[in-house]
C-alpha cells in the first residue's frame, strides 16, 4: 500500500472515530490486528459491542465506499470479531457490524455517513 493511500485511510479512520465518539460510542480498540487481518474500530454503544469497518474514498469511480465491503470482507470481519472476543475476554449480549463511509471532497470537510448494522 502506498504512503498516500495509508494517509487517506488513517485520515478517514480519525474522522470516523471522532463522529462515533460525538454520537456517544466509546472506542475500545483502534486498528486491532492479528495474523489474519485488522478491525478498524471496536466500540461500545451502550450494551452493544460494535465492530466498525471504515472505508475512505476520494471519488466514486469504483463505487461508494460501502460497496467495497464485499461478502468476503464481511466473512473476514465476523471471523476477526470472534478472534477479538476470544483474545480480550470481553462479551456483550448484542454485537453489531457498522460501516462508516468517508468521502473526501476537493474542498472542505469530508462527507461522512455512519451505516449502523450494515451487514
Amino acid at each position: 500500500m502506498t504512503t498516500e493511500r495509508q494517509a487517506v485511510g488513517a485520515y478517514g479512520e480519525r474522522v470516523a472515530a471522532r463522529l462515533l465518539q460525538d454520537r456517544g460510542l466509546v472506542i475500545l480498540h483502534r486498528n486491532w490486528r492479528c495474523p489474519e487481518g485488522e478491525i478498524d474500530l471496536v466500540l461500545r454503544d451502550g450494551n452493544e459491542l460494535v465492530f466498525c469497518e471504515v472505508k475512505t474514498r476520494r471519488g466514486e469511480l469504483y463505487g461508494t465506499p460501502a460497496e467495497a465491503v464485499t461478502p468476503e470482507k464481511v466473512r473476514k470481519l465476523r471471523h476477526l470479531a470472534n478472534r477479538w472476543l476470544d483474545e480480550t475476554g470481553l462479551h456483550a449480549r448484542t454485537l453489531r457490524f457498522d460501516v462508516v463511509e468517508v468521502m473526501l471532497q476537493p474542498r472542505g470537510a469530508a462527507q461522512v455517513e455512519h451505516i449502523p448494522s450494515a451487514f
